[in-house]
């Protein structure tokens, strides 16, 4: 691939609206770790199964790869700043007080539209990414929430 088809594949991706996550684990030394992700979907109802995309340059892909449980936020609109800390490297994610900690100490944000918490299924490498599999054990929705959407490279509100 040219790089100008990579440029133009970049660009379609970018057209394709898509919800937004932040993803959530914790490491076997209690720190709290996590990443943005748009690559998000479910997979299977039975069992329920979801599948997030890991970049495999990511400073988390490590814990992740190995963790064996982590939590799916869908956020909504106002967390788009909080989004954009979550996809850059080498800054405090967890600055502030909008996650706190469940019962198992996984950071668990307070306000989603949606918060899955799952175990791993399977990992898979697929290209520059890993393909996180889980299990969804306990599934939160806020109706008063609604979720944000990614397009264009910039964030938009459903309407509502």
């Amino acid at each position: 691939m040219t790089s100008d088809d990579a440029e133009l594949f970049r660009e379609a991706m970018a057209s394709f609206p898509s919800g937004v996550t932040i993803v959530t684990t914790i490491d076997g030394e209690g720190r709290w770790w996590g990443f943005t992700a748009t690559s998000f979907c479910s997979v299977s109802l039975d069992p329920p199964l979801v599948l997030v995309c890991l970049a495999n340059t990511a400073e988390c892909h490590p814990v992740f790869v190995e963790a064996t449980s982590w939590v799916v936020h869908v956020i909504h609109p106002d967390h788009a700043e909080l989004a954009l800390r979550f996809a850059t490297r080498g800054v405090d994610k967890f600055a502030g007080d909008k996650f706190r900690s469940d019962t198992d100490g996984m950071p668990v944000l307070d306000t989603a539209s949606v918060t899955l918490r799952c175990s791993r299924h399977e990992n898979h490498l697929a290209g520059d990414h890993t393909i996180l599999v889980g299990r969804v054990e306990d599934v939160e929705v806020d109706h008063a929430q609604q979720p944000a959407v990614y397009y264009r490279r910039s964030f938009h509100a459903l309407p509502g």
